[in-house]
């Protein structure tokens, strides 16, 4: 019988264990394979690995289970120093509190406590992530537009970090992001005033039911891309200081769904 995702986690936890010693702080597992919610097909199992130190030299010994994890298709870990993961909440706020919500630690100290992001920093990083990633995507479109199949890809390849994007547009209004894709969705959409049907498509398919297939320069996907370019604007002109926040963006206290 084929082992889970997380049971070879679990196993490659064990092997940087006996190999690190004293140098490991913390492992975690994070992202759609905790939160759940998606395709098991589309969730990979992602890892970060604290450590005292992290030269090449001490790192070493790990790199053949670092190559055989990686082998077996699972995304290299994130490795930080002690000293590094605690200077991070300034640059990585997004990722910091992403992983926050829905993370599980298979190894060492819970690397969360005590630590915590600053709003005006969460937003410098939104607009930086979401403009870049927008760009990307336009251009993107542009060539994949005649084509439906490759469109269909385009499509698939980018809700997974647009989505990550919304989790951080919900904080950013003092929400509390929903573990269901479909209603995150609905959370960012009336935050930043979205068509949310302009993702019903994108969410429905990683989510593993049926949708039709895309034509070339279907409006599926124009209004997908032009929906995203609105949600941008939203976080560019965001002022926590002085704009209040928007009450149908606090969803604090609804029931989740099936979690993402």
């Amino acid at each position: 019988m084929a082992k889970t995702k997380q049971e070879r986690a679990q196993e490659f936890a064990d092997q940087l264990t006996a190999t690190l010693g004293d140098n490991l702080k913390s492992l975690i597992m994070f992202g759609s394979a905790v939160r759940g919610g998606v395709d098991p097909g589309h969730s990979d199992v992602n890892l970060l690995l604290i450590v005292k130190d992290a030269s090449t030299s001490a790192l070493r010994p790990i790199e053949g289970s670092i190559a055989g994890w990686v082998k077996k298709r699972g995304p290299a870990p994130l490795i930080f120093t002690e000293r590094e993961w605690l200077a991070s909440t300034d640059v990585f706020p997004i990722e910091i509190e992403d992983m926050r919500d829905a993370h599980e630690l298979l190894r060492g100290e819970d690397p969360f406590e005590g630590l915590a992001t600053d709003k005006q920093h969460l937003r410098h990083e939104l607009e930086r992530e979401i403009r870049g990633k927008l760009l990307q995507l336009r251009a993107e479109y542009a060539a994949c537009a005649p084509d439906g199949k490759a469109l269909t890809r385009l499509l698939i390849d980018s809700v997974g970090a647009f989505l990550i994007l919304m989790r951080a547009t919900v904080r950013l209004v003092d929400g509390t992001p929903d573990t269901n894709p479909a209603t995150l969705v609905e959370q960012a959409s009336r935050a930043a005033e979205l068509d949310a049907t302009a993702f019903d498509w994108a969410v429905d398919k990683i989510a593993g039911r049926t949708v039709r297939a895309l034509k070339p320069y279907d409006p599926i996907g124009a209004r997908y891309v032009d929906e995203l370019g609105k949600l941008a604007d939203f976080v560019d002109l965001y002022d926590h200081e002085s704009e209040p926040t928007p009450a149908s963006a606090a969803t604090d206290g609804e029931t989740p769904a099936d979690e993402q």
